[in-house]
């Protein structure tokens, strides 16, 4: 990032053309430069209709609306201006450009708003966590826990830990450095401990989840494998209801790993679509084959298809061998091809394995209704209950796992207790807990967290 004491400005709303374009402008010249576009500064948070002119020759660039926030009550906490234009390139280039000549302001780099929010105390780190994830939100599950994110579900109750954690600290800090100090209480640890150890409860009960929060934000990752030309390309195209991959009668058509994104009944899931498992001569099918195995071994579900045309029973053998910690289905594809007798016989070999199986046509969708209706309802069942999740990255979970093993060690420690390694336990605790919200020593992993927000944001 460049200073923060420059003043940022760039375009917050989708590119153009559209209806409307929305400007920003925050920073210690943005009064200055509102003032520059259109003669004057409106009165606090109340649209002023406008003309926007060039300051350098006067020319008006357009009519809009301008808003002025004056800080440290704005979004980013400090002066912020925003223009209200119509959506067109033109405009909203001239006005960039009109912005860009006024002295101390220059183009906002990704993130940068939200970023100075952040550093001014607007916002904590988990919340600007949420505004990423409501951004980057597929499914309506996945919105609902980023907007309860964003609003600081999970960074409303680390800071009231903390505080706890801090009241905690101080009884202990008051029995050492005033230890024979009139109305000092003599035994200040016990109460100390009380409040270290219902906290060691509190967190343990969050972290004990299960990543539903983790596992929503990624959602499901179901990887379509199998033998070549059993149809898998097909079944992620019906899937999907869109031609997502080459379906050809060739084998090996498939050479690398195919990533569709799907909302399947509000869940996330990602359907992996890889080269068919064989041996193989080609160096490019060798390949395509290794990185479908790579990336399969990570799977959340293995769909492993088999035409149930050609000599399936040999073929199910190795779906043990390339899932073996995974959850798996058999998908017998091209069931228009053979007899109700075949069906029964696949049947029994499915039954020996005690696998999930499903008989299925992706040429005219026989059987697909109900293999669908099973998928949404394992994607549900593996994201969790409807109850919300407090963490939602792994970030979130090492700060909370690093605050429990600090109040285990301070909890754990033998009678007579030395009360100064209690202090530094607990204030280890409320360490990691700042790290969580941003409060301390997070300068290395801010730039990883905003490099991926968009300009104007």
């Amino acid at each position: 990032m460049k200073s923060a004491t420059d003043t940022i400005f760039a375009l917050s709303s989708g590119r153009p053309p559209a209806a409307i374009a929305v400007v920003r402008v925050s920073g210690p010249q943005a009064g200055a430069a509102l003032r520059g576009l259109i003669g004057r500064i409106p009165p606090a948070r109340h649209a002023a209709l406008a003309r926007v002119r060039d300051p350098q020759d006067g020319e008006t660039i357009d009519q809009a609306l301008a808003l002025w926030f004056p800080g440290p009550q704005s979004e980013t906490g400090e002066d912020t201006a925003e223009l209200q234009l119509h959506g067109g390139r033109a405009v909203v280039a001239a006005v960039l450009a009109a912005l860009g000549r006024v002295e101390g302001c220059r183009p906002a780099q990704a993130g940068e708003f939200t970023r100075r929010a952040f550093e001014n105390g607007r916002i904590d780190l988990t919340r600007v966590e949420g505004l990423a994830d409501l951004i980057g939100a597929d499914t309506e599950a996945q919105r609902r826990q980023a907007f309860r994110q964003m609003r600081g579900m999970l960074g409303d109750r680390a800071e009231a830990w903390r505080r706890q954690l801090i009241e905690a600290l101080a009884l202990v800090e008051a029995r050492i450095d005033f230890p024979d100090e009139d109305g000092v209480p003599e035994d200040l640890v016990e109460p100390a401990l009380a409040r270290a150890r219902e906290l060691r409860g509190e967190i343990a009960r969050v972290l004990a989840d299960q990543r539903r929060g983790e596992r929503l934000r990624e959602g499901v990752v179901v990887a379509i494998a199998g033998p070549p030309n059993a149809g898998k390309s097909s079944l992620l195209n019906r899937i999907a209801r869109r031609e997502a991959a080459i379906v050809s009668p060739i084998a090996g058509t498939t050479r690398d790993v195919i990533e569709v994104h799907l909302d399947l009944d509000g869940y996330p899931v990602t359907l992996l679509d890889t080269a068919g498992i064989r041996d193989s001569s080609d160096p490019l099918e060798q390949e395509g084959i290794r990185r479908a195995r790579e990336r399969a071994a990570g799977a959340d579900l293995a769909l492993w298809v088999l035409d149930a045309a050609a000599g399936g029973e040999i073929a199910v053998d190795m779906l043990t061998q390339e899932f073996a910690s995974t959850a798996k289905w058999i998908v017998w594809n091209k069931i228009d091809l053979v007899t109700p007798l075949r069906i029964k016989s696949l049947r029994s070999v499915i039954h020996r394995l005690d696998y999930p199986a499903f008989f299925l046509s992706t040429l005219n969708e026989s059987g697909f209704g109900e293999f669908l209706t099973a998928l949404s309802r394992h994607a549900q069942d593996f994201l969790g209950s409807t109850e919300p999740a407090l963490v939602t990255r792994e970030r979130h979970r090492r700060a909370l796992e690093e605050t429990a093993a600090a109040l285990d060690r301070a909890l754990s420690e033998p009678t007579p207790m030395r009360e100064e390694v209690l202090a530094e336990e607990l204030r280890l605790a409320a360490r990691a807990l700042g790290r969580l919200t941003g409060r301390v020593d997070v300068e290395d992993i801010l730039d990883v967290i905003f490099r991926d927000f968009c300009i104007g944001k």
